[in-house]
């Protein structure tokens, strides 16, 4: 199984690890700590010492509640890491649903669109289409997100019900539309999207029922990493000020990767680089 992206082609037959760069001041859990270009591309270096396969960088923050930031201020953010984490050698994701973005960071040689939108969200003033950008690069990655609602709103109105007949079909017929643009199927992986739209019940049913998304043939994301379902199940303590108590968060991340891989993820999307990386380490030697 492979994972086709604009310079790599990366072999999906092992568990692969998506380390997260925040280049933001408000991200849920590491917000403002990498928002230099400085300590982005620092932290960018850190991550692939500690085992990372892919870096995956976002200039918005995508939490519940969260404001939308303005094009010019997001391609500030982003631009300048991207240029130099290029230089890195490993595969970079950029987090991004705007296709400005999209088009920017993939002139400059972005391995990987990143969406949770899955491509869905359009500027009302410009045509531009993010489908028609992933469509016309000849070869660049692209993960497939479902979300309900929008992230400002999202978890003021979730889902109702059995979440996974919804996910399934919203992902299958997602990547379907991309493949009728011309996307090839190998450049394509699908996230269900833990946390965007959904109750903690329902995002622990997707994980306990996660196989039975691979029905719609491609590789998926998990991304499970310090999400607030975690601190629901495990008791976490919030942190000074109120926050999110993320070094907490940690040991219940690092088990929900694992169990995302059991259950046939193919990349899990962290913070905790090391730590899963030793993880899945473990669990690679039962195997």
């Amino acid at each position: 199984m492979i994972w086709q992206t604009t310079r790599d082609s990366i072999d999906l037959t092992q568990p692969k690890v998506m380390g997260i760069v925040n280049i933001t001041p408000d991200s849920f859990s590491d917000g403002g700590r990498y928002a230099s270009t400085r300590a982005a591309l620092a932290h960018c270096e850190q991550l692939l010492l500690d085992g990372a396969d892919i870096l995956d960088l976002g200039g918005e923050s995508t939490r519940p509640g969260a404001v939308p930031v303005p094009l010019e201020e997001e391609l500030a953010r982003v631009l300048p890491v991207l240029r130099e984490a290029l230089k890195l050698g490993a595969p970079i994701s950029v987090d991004t649903y705007k296709p400005r973005v999209m088009q920017a960071v993939l002139g400059l040689g972005a391995d990987i669109v990143n969406d949770v939108w899955a491509l869905r969200w359009q500027d009302a003033a410009d045509p531009l289409d993010g489908r028609q950008v992933v469509a016309r690069h000849p070869s660049c990655g692209v993960c497939l997100m479902h979300m309900h609602g929008e992230p400002h709103t999202m978890q003021l109105s979730p889902m109702a019900g059995d979440v996974l007949p919804a996910v399934q079909a919203f992902l299958r017929q997602s990547a379907q539309d991309m493949q009728a643009l011309g996307v090839a199927h190998e450049r394509i992986v699908l996230d269900p999207g833990i946390g965007f739209g959904k109750t903690v019940a329902q995002n622990f049913s997707l994980l306990a029922r996660q196989t039975e998304l691979l029905s719609a043939g491609y590789p998926l994301v998990a991304g499970w990493s310090r999400k607030s379902s975690l601190a629901a199940v495990a008791g976490c303590p919030a942190g000074p000020g109120g926050g999110l108590g993320d070094q907490d968060r940690m040991v219940p991340s690092v088990a929900a990767a694992l169990l995302a891989l059991e259950r046939g993820a193919a990349i899990v999307r962290v913070h905790d680089v090391r730590e899963t990386v030793q993880a899945i380490k473990v669990l690679s030697a039962i195997k």
